[in-house]
């Protein structure tokens, strides 16, 4: 039977060397999460650091568990299968917080299913769950300069980290994030989607 809680991951790598950069920005916005509701985030079976709780909204409550995967980026399927699998979350319950190099920085777009565009966590997940069905809260960091070598500039950007004005500007984004997934959970994608992709 499937359950009545919701399911927000972040996505990024574990480990000091990835802390702050692009490819974190999941992470990110789920430790700002994990602050904002209050939620401690513990073991869940060496896959994921895993926090629930409830939002309280208007008299209703919505039941969430908070989540990044400690597979690494490309594995990230495997730590969401296990959480919704073991707490019987449905696909349409999850919502997923990564970075997107086909948006500026600074720029969020919400989704539910289309393809992964190149992202190795979303297709991972796309697999492990067996559906895209589930919402995207995509946050925009820009493309590696184009030109000789495409895939090592790809990997040095996403795996680089912010500077300058986007170093000043992105604890207001990843703030933008968080509240673009709580709107998912709390208002529905629809109106996180008017409310964010327009800007």
């Amino acid at each position: 039977m499937a359950s009545d809680f919701w399911l927000i991951a972040g996505l990024g790598n574990p480990g000091d060397e990835y802390e702050g950069t692009r490819h974190n920005m999941g992470f990110m916005c789920a430790d700002l999460l994990a602050e904002r509701w209050s939620v401690n985030l513990r073991d869940h079976k060496g896959l994921a650091q895993l926090g629930r709780g409830t939002l309280d909204l208007d008299g209703r409550r919505i039941p969430f568990f908070l989540a990044k995967p400690l597979t690494f980026m490309n594995d990230s399927g495997d730590a969401l299968a296990s959480i919704c699998s073991y707490y019987h979350i449905p696909v349409g319950r999850v919502v997923v917080i990564h970075d997107d190099m086909d948006l500026e920085f600074g720029r969020i777009k919400v989704k539910a299913g289309g393809s992964s565009g190149g992202h190795n966590g979303i297709r991972s997940i796309d697999r492990s769950l067996g559906s895209n069905a589930y919402a995207r809260v995509r946050m925009g960091v820009g493309h590696a300069r184009r030109g000789t070598d495409a895939h090592r500039r790809t990997v040095d950007w996403v795996l680089g980290t912010f500077v300058g004005d986007q170093r000043k500007r992105l604890p207001e984004f990843l703030a933008d994030g968080a509240d673009a997934a709580e709107t998912v959970i709390t208002k529905g994608l629809s109106q996180a989607q008017e409310q964010f992709n327009g800007r």
